[in-house]
């Protein structure tokens, strides 16, 4: 079928798209629009999506670079002690030895199968620091991620 859209998952949700049907895009320039999820398989290790109403190339080629997201309320509900990664922005990272301040996180970036990296933010500086979960302690309550870091990662 044409205008079929390939995704990759960032939600530990793992059949989350499979039960899909109301999400919004948020496109290239920034524009925030409703789309209906009218089916979602996996393949390959991303995910393929049909959406309504887009039944051409030219017509997904609109989707190409966008971000696909769903409204607070209709997120799948975590177990206890479990976060989404949206949940961990504005929280502040301190090293976890010394509780010195290493800045707020304002985003993520994700390569490959390695561990997502924070952005975080202190004063004009931009840090990327690893979230692996064993060296990263997240009080949600308190609004803070303690992180072990490895000697030396904040002069790179």
């Amino acid at each position: 079928m044409r205008g079929e859209l390939v995704a990759r998952s960032q939600t530990d949700v793992t059949d989350r798209f499979e039960r899909l049907r109301d999400a919004r895009a948020r496109l290239k320039d920034g524009t925030d629009i409703a789309v209906a999820v009218e089916r979602a398989w996996p393949h390959k290790g991303d995910w393929v999506l049909k959406l309504a109403g887009v039944d051409s190339i030219e017509a997904a080629e609109r989707f190409r670079g966008a971000d696909l997201w769903v409204r607070f309320e209709d997120r799948a509900r975590l177990g206890e002690g479990e976060f989404f990664r949206s949940d961990l922005i504005g929280c502040r990272v301190v090293n976890a030895g010394d509780e010195a301040e290493i800045g707020v996180v304002e985003g993520w970036q994700q390569y490959g199968g390695a561990a997502p990296l924070m952005e975080v933010r202190l004063g004009e500086e931009t840090r990327l620091i690893p979230f692996v979960a064993s060296e990263c302690r997240v009080d949600l309550g308190e609004r803070v991620i303690r992180a072990n870091l490895p000697e030396g990662l904040l002069d790179l």
